[in-house]
């Protein structure tokens, strides 16, 4: 009788772990990777923001997180967490058709 009731609770248990391989998993990777290359920011990298504004970081604020980008318009202030990609990354990335 008791192995019963475990059968009963195990499609709810396979939903769980799938969902957690899937898709929690794959959450918790993504924002520990931009919170690496957020804090690996320097002065000099060629970057895109998230928005698509192509520029260089000039100053980086570690009282709030936040950096002054230089671009073709003048300098403008950016949260890091604003910052997409590394242009350098981008350009060495493979293109595959």
């Amino acid at each position: 009788m008791g192995s019963g009731s475990i059968m009963d609770f195990m499609p709810m248990i396979l939903i769980f772990v799938v969902a957690y391989f899937f898709m929690i998993r794959p959450q918790m990777k993504r924002s520990k990777d931009e919170k690496r290359f957020s804090a690996e920011l320097k002065r000099g990298d060629r970057i895109i923001t998230k928005s698509g504004l192509h520029g260089k970081i000039i100053d980086l604020s570690e009282k709030d997180t936040s950096c002054i980008i230089e671009t073709m318009a003048g300098k403008l202030k950016f949260d890091r967490s604003a910052i997409s990609m590394e242009m350098s990354k981008k350009l060495n990335t493979p293109v595959t058709k």
